[in-house]
């Protein structure tokens, strides 16, 4: 099997499993429940005036929600990430892109992840692995990784964790962050530094920040474990047990936004990781994220036959329940929201 078909298979196999396999994180959780939002009886707002809206990458939004990297590089998957675009352009959101390894590859994949004809005015990000700057990538791909999508910015993830129990994966991250700067330095778009579940703290945060990164994504732990998503890969008893020892393993979400705001308080941070609901949306930023970011709970409606109508409507939610959450906390908007004081359960 080629390089390419191996990826275009895993990719299959990623989606396949997210949908159908229990991978939540075990014996972690993100930390969003640890808080409460304080209630305000008399808020002195109109709840039809309260502004959700964000700029980022110099583009405004309508809510402070990414929906966040999962797929392409397949052809059963194309769909997926036209749907999520379509939603993503009518609720006006930001939204990212699967690892674009495969297409790079093999640019036949290409149009499994242009989405910009469905969704010309979002905020939207290229993605590839972090750790392929030490196999082979370099700036170019890097650029072509941008302007395969017509991209707002770049997110270079790390899944350090995944690519140690993943059967394939790819282990040498030595040397990585002089790479990162190089691209940081000649790319035209900034790059956002992106975990894949296991979370960034404050030290790491700090090396990529001056290694040039401008945004970082901390992806906490507590909601998808990839760990476990590789535990199903497995085809012997014992590789499936090494990935299942992770599975409670990183930095709860909530700790790692609170790390990353106290150590760098003016960076861009994206709060993601386990985001179930527009109420660990507001309380994200409350804790120092500037938006936030989900990715299961748009995939899931992503492959309904509805596509993007259903899409739409679960994320619909998610902004109900982050205006509804401001409104009875007294924020009319997310500067005041991002003042709010949280009181600890």
């Amino acid at each position: 099997m080629s390089e390419s078909e191996q990826t275009s298979s895993r990719k299959l196999d990623h989606v396949r499993i997210v949908l159908g396999e229990d991978v939540a994180a075990k014996g972690i959780t993100t930390g969003f429940a640890a808080y409460r939002l304080p209630h305000e009886a008399a808020p002195e707002l109109d709840l039809a005036e309260i502004d959700t809206s964000v700029t980022f990458l110099g583009k405004r939004m309508r809510a402070p929600l990414l929906i966040s990297s999962m797929t392409g590089g397949a052809r059963d998957v194309a769909r997926i990430n036209v749907a999520l675009a379509e939603a993503a352009e009518a609720l006006g959101l930001a939204m990212g892109v699967g690892s674009q390894r495969a297409a790079l590859v093999d640019p036949r994949l290409a149009d499994t992840y242009r989405v910009r004809h469905v969704a010309p005015t979002i905020p939207l990000l290229a993605n590839l692995g972090a750790v392929q700057l030490n196999y082979g990538f370099g700036v170019d791909e890097c650029r072509r990784a941008v302007d395969m999508i017509e991209a707002d910015a770049l997110v270079l993830h790390f899944n350090a964790l995944q690519e140690a129990v993943q059967p394939e994966g790819n282990t040498n991250f030595k040397g990585l962050l002089r790479r990162i700067e190089e691209v940081c330095l000649r790319l035209d778009v900034p790059v956002i530094a992106k975990e894949v579940g296991n979370g960034i703290g404050a030290a790491t945060a700090r090396r990529l920040v001056d290694a040039g990164v401008k945004i970082i994504d901390v992806a906490g732990a507590g909601g998808t474990s990839w760990s476990e998503v590789e535990r199903y890969r497995h085809t012997t008893e014992r590789g499936a047990q090494v990935a299942g020892a992770f599975a409670g393993w990183g930095i709860p979400t909530t700790e790692a936004i609170r790390q990353v705001r106290a150590a760098l308080p003016d960076i861009t941070i994206i709060g993601s990781g386990g985001v179930r609901s527009g109420v660990d949306v507001a309380k994200a930023i409350a804790l120092g994220a500037d938006l936030a970011a989900t990715a299961r709970p748009a995939l899931i409606p992503a492959v309904d036959e509805r596509g993007a109508a259903a899409v739409i409507e679960s994320l619909q939610t998610y902004i109900d329940e982050l205006r509804i959450a401001m409104f009875c906390t007294g924020c009319g908007d997310l500067t005041a929201l991002r003042r709010l004081r949280l009181e600890r359960v």
